[in-house]
């Protein structure tokens, strides 16, 4: 399926997105309220009574593979400038992109996209950039098993490339047991990494442009279950209590991310993602060429989000420091909330109306939906972000819409 993609727009208000998802819907809105277009490129096959989250709200779309150089090169002269909203779009597709049409901007660079795609890549550019992670081995082959040190365990065996959410990962926990684990990786490269003792985890999210200006939104504490995000928490500087807890800590992430960031020569938003250690210490993790589930707390805690962070460096427009303006907490959806209980077969709208009922006077709930029809357990389907001055009042809002939902 493919329509009219700019609707007379010209090609200088046009902007570009590869990948059709939750978050390329976001960007093609922030771009709406911005005054641009927006084409959306994606394999996924569409039809009008299913479209994708992003294919819903786009001025076009353009339904061809990621390889397709003639597809690639139209979409290059539709729009002046190009972006993903995903990290698994083919590194030699931007770098087309980059060389098809004079004039097109592509943001992020296909050079930091292939290093991301790749934990052997991206482990070494980090420490490159001095920037610690976790002691690690990289597996290839039946040799780097044998070499692997009989006190490295427990640990986390990970796919090098394509692994997102928990996937392509398989806990090691003794020696024995690392053959059979990568065996059930399919032999693939792999890292890996040696498990520490964690206190929690954090992530940096930042925005830079294409002559090296670089803004960043505070340090977000992350809860995962399952590999997938459950929750992020984030204080305003108002919320003093807060702000000020580990504020060496949250420089020094801070920091770290933006050397990361500058050691690619990166253009566009970044997130990168940190485990802080029961001694206080922390290491990297990996990181995300992209906007992130944990920056949605920018999407009503913040002056600017993520989002239209992402199309002012997509369209050469300044990036400007934005300001915490409350404090958040955002629930992420898993498509199990359309379920009462574990044996339920069939998914039913949940009650949003008891759920956005409240927020009222100091506590805002904010409701924000995917446009995905088929609820399936574990599927992203939206996020609640609340806002208050106290982190601590946005977290007791939070828990009364935990219980509501179950």
């Amino acid at each position: 399926m493919s329509r009219e993609s700019t609707l007379g727009a010209s090609r200088e208000q046009t902007l570009g997105v590869l990948g059709s998802g939750q978050l390329g819907r976001m960007f093609v809105q922030a771009a709406q309220a911005m005054g641009f277009k927006a084409i959306v490129f994606d394999p996924e096959a569409q039809t009008e009574d299913a479209l994708s989250p992003a294919a819903q709200v786009s001025d076009g779309f353009l339904n061809a593979m990621f390889t397709d150089t003639v597809a690639l090169q139209s979409l290059a002269t539709q729009c002046f400038a190009v972006t993903t909203e995903f990290e698994n779009v083919p590194a030699q597709a931007l770098a087309y992109l980059a060389q098809a049409v004079p004039n097109v901007h592509v943001s992020p660079k296909a050079s930091a996209v292939r290093i991301a795609q790749d934990r052997v890549l991206e482990k070494a550019h980090f420490a490159s950039c001095g920037v610690a992670t976790a002691p690690y081995c990289v597996i290839e082959g039946e040799a780097d098993i044998a070499r692997v040190p009989v006190d490295f365990y427990p640990a986390i065996l990970k796919t090098a490339r394509m692994g997102y959410d928990g996937k392509g990962q398989v806990t090691v926990n003794k020696a024995a047991e690392l053959q059979a684990a990568w065996d059930g990786l399919s032999r693939a490269v792999c890292v890996l990494e040696k498990r520490l003792p964690l206190a929690s985890e954090c992530s940096v999210l930042l925005a830079r442009s294409k002559d090296g200006a670089t803004i960043h939104w505070p340090v977000q504490r992350n809860v995962h279950v399952n590999g997938i995000l459950a929750t992020t928490e984030v204080a305003c500087p108002a919320d003093a209590v807060e702000a000020l807890r580990d504020k060496n800590l949250h420089e020094s992430l801070i920091a770290a991310a933006k050397s990361i960031a500058t050691g690619l020569d990166y253009v566009g938003v970044l997130c990168i993602e940190f485990f802080i250690l029961a001694d206080g210490s922390w290491v990297v993790n990996e990181m995300a060429p992209r906007p992130h589930n944990s920056g949605h707390v920018t999407m009503n805690g913040s002056s600017m989000s993520q989002f239209e962070a992402q199309v002012r460096v997509a369209a050469g427009l300044p990036v400007v420091e934005p300001r915490q303006h409350s404090s958040c907490v955002m629930l992420n959806l898993l498509g199990d909330v359309w379920f009462d209980g574990e044996q339920s077969a069939e998914p039913r709208e949940p009650d949003w109306a008891r759920v956005l009922a409240l927020g009222s006077g100091a506590v805002g709930v904010h409701l924000h939906l995917y446009g995905k029809s088929d609820a399936r357990r574990g599927r992203k389907m939206g996020h609640i972000n609340i806002t208050a001055q106290k982190l601590g009042t946005a977290w007791q809002t939070a828990a009364l819409i935990q219980q509501l939902l179950r």
